[in-house]
């Protein structure tokens, strides 16, 4: 039986791939299938956000060698940032009880 973190490892993994390479490349995200990703599973993220270019931002935030697809380390980093974030702000309320 895996571990909590080698659970949570597998999940990160078959998200990816699970929206990865439906057009194109199957261990990129292209822009489509990042935007489908993010409605499917980070919509209360999303729903929150105010900013209509908001998929454009990551994307373009992700990319870091710009060949305009989010390969799997890409991807990574946006999860550690908003688990990171996440951390913080709860952190932050548990301070102000």
């Amino acid at each position: 039986m895996p571990s909590q973190l080698e659970g949570a490892m597998d999940a990160l993994i078959r998200v990816f791939h699970n929206y990865s390479g439906s057009e194109g490349d199957k261990f990129k995200l292209n822009k489509g299938e990042l935007k489908q990703l993010l409605h499917s599973e980070l919509t209360d993220f999303l729903t929150s956000q105010k900013d209509p270019m908001l998929v454009e931002k990551i994307m373009n935030d992700l990319d870091s060698n710009k060949d305009n697809e989010v390969d799997f380390n890409e991807f990574v980093v946006l999860v550690a940032a908003l688990t990171v974030a996440c951390n913080d702000f709860f952190q932050e309320m548990q301070k102000k009880k």
